[in-house]
């Protein structure tokens, strides 16, 4: 029996919706989009080539964030945003980064240019489910771009932010840091001894 067109379209449609307009060769495959076929929505300019294996609908409209569903894929669902990216999704602080922040597991072998890994298991409690990707908790993001040696007066700033905004307490943000990293935990004492100054 032929396949409905309109229906493998509408599939394709509702999965990319998922995730930022992205999907996987593999994904399009299992859908019943032979590689001939995605070869021709490629040619066609009805889908774009984002990666090897990895396309967007053409006439998706991005929403801010979506290009971080990308890392997503592209790793499997193993990554999670982290550092200055995931603070970046936030709103909170200033650091800048060229490139994408990912926490990976241990043993993750991917690599790409673009994206700097991070190699921890990370605990339940430090993710942040979003549409389509996974980000570290504000409270996880701070400790960590303070570990990895963030600027002081930057760090305590993004403390303040956070706080501002309502993402964590002092004694949220003091005990989980002695707990993930005993150097960031000193870096974050600094950052809100600056915080709490006249």
């Amino acid at each position: 029996m032929p396949v409905d067109r309109r229906d493998l379209r509408r599939r394709l449609f509702n999965l990319a919706a998922e995730q930022g307009g992205y999907f996987t060769a593999a994904q399009a495959k299992r859908l019943g989009y032979s590689y001939q076929a995605q070869a021709h929505h490629v040619g066609a300019g009805n889908w774009f080539r984002v990666d090897r294996g990895l396309f967007r609908l053409a006439e998706w409209v991005p929403e801010p964030h979506d290009e971080l569903i990308r890392w997503t894929l592209w790793s499997k669902d193993r990554a999670v945003v982290s550092h200055e990216t995931a603070l970046a999704v936030e709103g909170i602080g200033e650091f800048e980064s060229p490139r994408v922040h990912l926490t990976v597991p241990p043993g993750f072998s991917m690599r790409d240019d673009a994206v700097v890994l991070h190699h921890v298991d990370l605990p339940p409690d430090d993710v942040v489910e979003r549409v389509g990707f996974h980000t570290t908790t504000v409270t996880r993001s701070l400790i960590d771009v303070a570990a990895a040696g963030a600027e002081e007066d930057q760090l305590a700033r993004a403390v303040k932010e956070a706080l501002d905004a309502g993402h964590l307490t002092l004694r949220q943000l003091r005990t989980r840091a002695e707990a993930v990293n005993l150097q960031g935990a000193v870096r974050i004492e600094r950052a809100i001894q600056q915080v709490q100054a006249p």
